[in-house]
């Protein structure tokens, strides 16, 4: 797969397969300036994680991926499947996760 092409999906859509691995795709409900948003603190989470495994900070790194739990449950990579709940809830979840993680990053 090249930089530019988005990844193959399963035909129920419910996962996109990266070399021949199935991961659960993001919640195509989300708007995409908050998909957008979501996608930035995963990846500033995810780069924590790099930085405090390298200094060998545990509580540090706990915290990152705490964050990058955060964001990929809001995305709706993780928790409840997206296509199992209710329109209201999937909204909720997007919402939530994105005040809790912007809430985050303003501390």
């Amino acid at each position: 797969m090249e930089a530019h092409q988005s990844p193959e999906r399963t035909p129920d859509g419910h996962f996109v397969v990266i070399k021949g691995r199935k991961w659960r795709a993001t919640d195509p409900s989300i708007p995409e300036e908050i998909a957008a948003r979501l996608r930035r603190h995963l990846m500033s989470a995810r780069r924590a994680v790099r930085s405090a495994t390298t200094a060998g900070d545990a509580q540090a790194e706990r915290a990152a991926r705490a964050r990058v739990n955060q964001a990929k449950t809001a995305l709706g990579e993780r928790g409840t499947p997206w296509w199992d709940q209710p329109e209201d809830e999937r909204r909720r979840r997007w919402e939530e996760g994105l005040a809790r993680l912007d809430a985050e990053a303003r501390s």
